[in-house]
């Protein structure tokens, strides 16, 4: 592979919203498990969107059906705004993201895309177990995150 400047500027930025995101979840909870949790999600999101780019996942880096992996992220996002960046409801967000990147290897196993490729289908099933096992790691950790958020709130003050 051969890097430009518009490869290392995209690097550049993916790596600096990976830096933001991560120092703003750390500043909204001292919960160990939320952190890790966090940063499983943001590193399998950084892998993803830089495997995708620069190979592809299915088939080569210019197959369109590659494009299926941006909407595994806009579930884990959108689910992720809608539990409020809650632990209990990340979790839950997670676990889908883990469903949409499964889905769309059965996509594409059934429908043959990427299957001229020559590893195919190896390739689809080894890195989607890789990233499902990362949101499932993630997702874990939200759940620890919000046993001890719950705990927490059930001790007595004073």
């Amino acid at each position: 592979m051969d890097w430009d400047v518009l490869d290392f500027a995209v690097f550049a930025a993916m790596l600096l919203g990976v830096v933001v995101i991560f120092t703003l979840a750390k500043r909204k909870a001292d919960n160990t498990a939320y952190r890790f949790a966090v940063g499983v999600a943001l590193t399998a999101a950084f892998i993803l969107i830089w495997v995708n780019g620069a190979v592809g996942i299915i088939g080569d880096a210019n197959n369109d059906a590659n494009m299926m992996f941006f909407g595994v992220l806009a579930v884990g996002i959108i689910g992720a705004i809608i539990a409020r960046f809650q632990p209990h409801g990340m979790a839950r967000a997670l676990y889908a993201t883990a469903l949409a990147q499964t889905a769309v290897a059965v996509i594409a196993l059934i429908a043959g895309l990427g299957s001229t490729g020559p590893i195919w289908p190896k390739d689809i099933l080894v890195l989607t177990g890789f990233f499902v096992a990362l949101w499932l790691l993630s997702a874990w950790l939200f759940r620890n995150a919000a046993r001890e958020q719950h705990s927490a709130g059930a001790e007595p003050k004073g």
